[in-house]
């Protein structure tokens, strides 16, 4: 049977639909007392990293559903090892979301039927984490609490963290970050009492710079973040053990069982570093963002990352205070710039405040001025300038009002603070007081 898969192998580049056949034979022979485990177990794996590379989610859902019958005669540690992998293939294709979900419910009746309590809970904080990405908070808060209150009784406290910190990234979708704190001190307080390994420890540290970067304290968060690239920087450059590049045998079952975590790990150390640069850019400190890259290799090797590229524009844009550049910036670098929700997030509030200073330094001069003249100066529309100015008058960045009727802006100079008012009001306070101690010595001849 090595002879079949070594020939699905050759096979798997040029003809797919060949080797996916070659592939079959082997995991779904007839007489399986004919062919090793470790060959249906390659062809199993195997399959499901073909069927990933042709974005095919319907033939993936079909082989995970049809292997049930082979996965019920391994070993429950192996089987629990190899669902979880085969769900995971589904993040490689596009638009596999809400097929991953099925599935995953799906393998979850199989586990309950077959007794399988481990299982179980694996699968269902995995599926924690797909409610998580496709925004279905509702269903993830409720089997977070189920799935809670079953690992406290098991004391598992491995899956607590992890269960915890998926607790903890939910509420802070919501933006309820209090209850997102609460459950991260958790899941570290959990993490404490044992052996965290590293991939979880960093995704510990990615949650409290979030949620300090949330709460405006972008230096605790730069240092979370540094911890984060640094932590996962042996994962994320894996040695290789074996210089053999030909034997596609042993490649396919390495990359099936996960070769491309190597890959995901990188994903997280760059996420980790746009956010140390985000942080600088926060703080007001974009000089800094060029020593960042002489840090280490790590951060040396995402130089030319477009992420990188587009808040390095954003950061040179602040240096000059120029509106102009910050909005070229934003389109030049859309997707790169739009798509994490943290960097969307802080960069609008980065503008409008660059907007508010760039305003205020416009107008200080005058008493007076039109509105379009303010929208000449700064380069933006007359409707978003009017707006912005409206709303600076009403969190008392200025004093004025604007005049819509002559299209001006009437600057008031900032009103003096009279303390004759609280003064006199202290003084009634005193006599009253007074009053009342004279009545009730009156009250008491």
């Amino acid at each position: 049977m090595s002879s079949l898969l070594e020939q699905a192998h050759k096979a798997a580049n040029q003809s797919p639909q060949q080797a996916v056949e070659l592939y079959s034979s082997v995991l779904f022979a007839e007489k399986a007392e004919n062919v090793s485990a470790v060959d249906r177990e390659t062809a199993l794996l195997s399959l499901a990293v073909l069927f990933e590379r042709m974005q095919d989610a319907a033939a993936l859902t079909k082989l995970i559903n049809d292997s049930q019958s082979y996965l019920a005669t391994v070993s429950k540690a192996k089987s629990s090892k190899l669902i979880r992998t085969l769900v995971d293939r589904f993040n490689g294709i596009q638009g596999g979301l809400q097929a991953q979900i099925g599935t995953c419910k799906s393998m979850l009746e199989w586990a309950k039927s077959e007794n399988r309590e481990y299982l179980r809970q694996s699968l269902e904080t995995r599926l924690v984490s797909l409610y998580l990405d496709s925004r279905m908070y509702t269903e993830a808060l409720a089997l977070t609490s189920r799935l809670l209150s079953e690992l406290k009784k098991l004391d598992d406290r491995m899956q607590l963290v992890e269960v915890h910190l998926l607790e903890s990234r939910v509420y802070m979708a919501l933006k309820n970050l209090p209850k997102s704190r609460a459950a991260l001190t958790s899941a570290r307080t959990a993490a404490n009492s044992i052996y965290t390994p590293p991939p979880l420890q960093a995704q510990l540290d990615l949650q409290s710079g979030t949620l300090h970067s949330e709460e405006g304290d972008f230096k605790t968060a730069y240092s979370y973040f540094f911890e984060t690239m640094e932590g996962l920087n042996v994962y994320a450059n894996p040695k290789t053990t074996n210089g053999n590049a030909e034997s596609s045998t042993s490649l396919t079952a390495l990359e099936a069982q996960g070769a491309s975590s190597a890959a995901n790990y990188e994903e997280q150390q760059l996420r980790a570093f746009a956010y140390m640069i985000l942080c600088k850019i926060m703080t007001q400190q974009p000089d800094d963002i060029t020593s960042l890259f002489a840090t280490g290799k790590t951060a040396a090797k995402f130089r030319d990352q477009q992420v990188v590229a587009a808040l390095q524009a954003v950061a040179k844009a602040q240096k000059q205070r120029s509106l102009a550049d910050f909005e070229k910036a934003l389109s030049e670098f859309r997707n790169e710039l739009q798509s994490d929700e943290l960097i969307r997030n802080h960069l609008t509030a980065l503008y409008d405040t660059l907007m508010e200073q760039n305003l205020v330094r416009l107008i200080e001069p005058y008493s007076r001025v039109e509105i379009t003249h303010v929208a000449k100066l700064i380069g933006l529309p007359i409707g978003v300038v009017e707006n912005k100015l409206s709303q600076m008058i009403l969190d008392k960045v200025f004093f004025g009002v604007l005049d819509q009727g002559n299209g001006c802006l009437v600057i008031f100079p900032e009103p003096k603070h009279d303390q004759i008012y609280e003064t006199t009001l202290d003084t009634i306070k005193s006599l009253s007081n007074v009053v009342e101690s004279l009545y009730i010595k009156a009250a008491s001849l």
